[in-house]
């Protein structure tokens, strides 16, 4: 490859949210809207003229990276199948989607997954407002984001409802939303009382979406993930998740 061909890009931003980690953040975006992020610039980019005439948007796009995945892609995907140089490259010219049931394999840029040749992520959140803080500049207030915390951000561009809404377009095999049927959450109220106010909603949102990997269906096993300073840890049995303790971290 000529060296021309390689690109090299820097983060503009990060986001700041309720997730520390992979497990319960929502599979796409736009699913949890009532659960709010905040997008920081990195100290070159706080310029408030860069989001001049942004706040006329609804919407925007967020390019992101992968950046917990780049570590482990080469071990969570490893096909023993394949060739030793696509081995090497440390991604997968086919995945296993978690909605197919993670036994089916489809070709990688037919998926969304993670594990790919350049790690990048694409999604369209709302913009809620736009702040001006004294310690760093221009705050993106957003909702509806499938990013974990601290995600580095390359790119933020708006959303075109005439260009990027397309009537009738086809889904392929994702074409069903798999939130058509949601769990019954129950979770007791001295327990719902230790998470703060502002998160109590996102949170029975998060889990009436069933955030266990769609392979699962033990109802005696106990999950369990970090929210908001919260370690969160329930069971689903017959599409009921009952919350078992909230533990402060």
């Amino acid at each position: 490859m000529n060296h021309h061909d390689d690109f090299y890009f820097t983060p503009i931003a990060r986001i700041k949210n309720a997730f520390p980690t992979k497990f319960g953040v929502p599979r796409q975006s736009g699913l949890i809207n009532s659960l709010q992020s905040e997008i920081i610039f990195a100290p070159p980019y706080r310029n408030p003229d860069a989001l001049r005439g942004l706040d006329g948007f609804s919407h925007i796009w967020l390019v992101w990276v992968f950046h917990q995945s780049i570590r482990d892609r080469h071990a969570e995907n490893r096909d023993p199948d394949l060739s030793g140089d696509s081995q090497n490259r440390g991604w997968s010219p086919t995945v296993r989607p978690p909605r197919l049931g993670g036994n089916v394999r489809m070709g990688v840029f037919a998926t969304r997954s993670p594990f790919r040749p350049n790690p990048i992520g694409l999604s369209c959140v709302k913009l809620e407002k736009i702040e001006i803080r004294p310690d760093t500049g221009p705050v993106l207030i957003i909702s509806g984001a499938d990013l974990i915390d601290n995600t580095p951000i390359l790119d933020i561009k708006p959303y075109l409802p005439y260009a990027d809404s397309i009537p009738g377009a086809l889904g392929g095999f994702a074409s069903q939303s798999p939130f058509n049927h949601l769990l019954q959450v129950i979770i007791p109220p001295e327990l719902l009382s230790r998470v703060p106010v502002q998160y109590q909603s996102a949170l029975r949102d998060i889990l009436s979406q069933d955030p266990r990997p769609r392979y699962h269906d033990n109802p005696d096993r106990i999950y369990g993930f970090s929210f908001a300073n919260l370690e969160i840890k329930f069971t689903v049995s017959d599409d009921i998740l009952t919350v078992r303790e909230i533990i402060n971290l």
